[in-house]
């Protein structure tokens, strides 16, 4: 017969584990989290257990009768077989339902195979097979972990507006909670560098307003993008604001949090993985490295050295050893690059730039800082690119020459 799926509120309950092995060390911090007291009757304990001394109690001996007195619930994890039919004896006499977690068919109860997903708690059984539990629960958990069961007009819908980093490109580097939000959207203002793939999985009433800024063509006007962040939000519609890489790195997210907040439209901001260090990471090159590199600075270069709207400190980063993370360089590389030389760079600095980052066409051009300029034009690079300027771009190059010599025959 199908068992009766109940949810137990232990909070303060006395619930006894016997046993202090591999199935112990699973269970008792389940039951922590949902505010049992436990009580541990085993002689030895693992490790993992021995870390939660301080919020259990361990009786550091084997099995006695009695010890079930006053439990709400036992989980009987003994190793030996014959333990776990006492405690499961004992507790069916008490009438305490117990967990047996040798034998499935003589356990008065079942422990599902449970996850977390915000406020929803998924608990499976298959007729006592964990594994198969196991590999549902992860199916049910995964699908409300990146919304794909995600009801849009669940009970506690969002409201406002959400800035939600969309990654360095790659659909798949979004985050869990930016996944999630996108789903519940009723608007969503995007722009050309956001993952812009998942918006074919939207449901078809989701307005979708572009506000694509392409270098040097069209853009919508930042005072346009905050006015339709407000003006959508007072209407009632939950407002997903999805930017490639984080909106607070070069995203301008932070004065579309100002613009919302000075509105009174609640804000919810969720990072993103920013490509400054994404980019570099999927071309192999650390931005740090122990003995190379033990900082490193993200540029936006949208104006040249020397301009006056610029607030870079050229010969500072020029004079330093760290790694520089160029960001919107590409149509000014030459004029940085003839800077950080002029303020001290060594013209054989080596230079990596990544254009299309974390995406299917992603291609890595290795320069020097004096040739960087005439490379990324013979090539042809394009935005979007990074260029990482230091010696940690060696690290790629020798990886690349390890990488290529495994599998070879000796």
């Amino acid at each position: 017969m199908p068992p009766y799926l109940l949810g137990l509120r232990l909070a303060g309950r006395r619930v006894v584990v016997v046993g202090g092995g591999r199935v112990a060390q699973r269970r008792v911090p389940t039951l922590l989290a949902a505010g049992a007291a436990v009580e541990l009757i085993a002689p030895e304990i693992t490790p993992s257990l021995e870390d939660l001394l301080e919020q259990i109690v361990w009786h550091r001996r084997a099995y006695e009768s009695g010890d079930l007195e006053g439990a709400w619930l036992v989980q009987a994890c003994a190793d030996d077989a014959k333990t776990n039919v006492r405690v499961a004896a004992e507790a069916d006499a008490l009438r305490i339902w117990c967990v047996r977690a040798d034998d499935a068919e003589a356990s008065a109860a079942w422990t599902p195979a449970t996850g977390q997903v915000g406020e929803a708690t998924v608990g499976v059984l298959s007729g006592g097979d964990p594994r198969r539990a196991a590999g549902i629960r992860d199916a049910i958990v995964d699908g409300l972990r990146d919304a794909t069961l995600e009801a849009r007009h669940s009970r506690k819908k969002p409201v406002g507006v959400a800035l939600v980093g969309g990654g360095p490109g790659d659909p798949g580097l979004i985050t869990v909670r930016g996944r999630q939000l996108l789903a519940q959207a009723d608007v969503v203002v995007t722009d050309r560098l956001g993952p812009r793939n998942l918006l074919d999985e939207l449901s078809p009433d989701v307005e979708v307003i572009d506000a694509a800024k392409i270098p040097y063509g069209r853009a919508l006007h930042q005072d346009k993008i905050n006015e339709a962040l407000v003006e959508h939000a007072r209407q009632g519609k939950f407002v997903v604001r999805l930017k490639g890489g984080d909106n607070f790195v070069f995203g301008r997210g932070g004065e579309e949090a100002l613009y919302c907040a000075a509105h009174g439209v609640p804000v919810t901001v969720v990072p993103g993985i920013t490509s400054s260090i994404a980019a570099p990471a999927y071309a192999n090159i650390p931005v740090t490295h122990r003995g190379v590199a033990q900082e490193f600075h993200v540029v936006s270069a949208h104006v040249p050295p020397g301009h006056p709207d610029s607030t870079v400190d050229w010969p500072v980063l020029a004079s330093n050893n760290g790694t520089l993370v160029l960001m919107m360089a590409v149509e000014r590389m030459r004029l940085i690059a003839d800077a950080l030389m002029r303020y001290g760079r060594a013209t054989d600095t080596p230079v990596a730039v990544i254009q299309d980052g974390t995406l299917p066409g992603q291609r890595t051009l290795h320069t020097t800082l004096a040739t960087v300029a005439d490379d990324m034009t013979a090539q042809g690079v394009r935005p979007p690119a990074i260029v990482v300027v230091g010696e940690v771009v060696r690290v790629a190059q020798e990886l690349g020459k390890l990488t290529a010599d495994i599998g070879r025959d000796p």
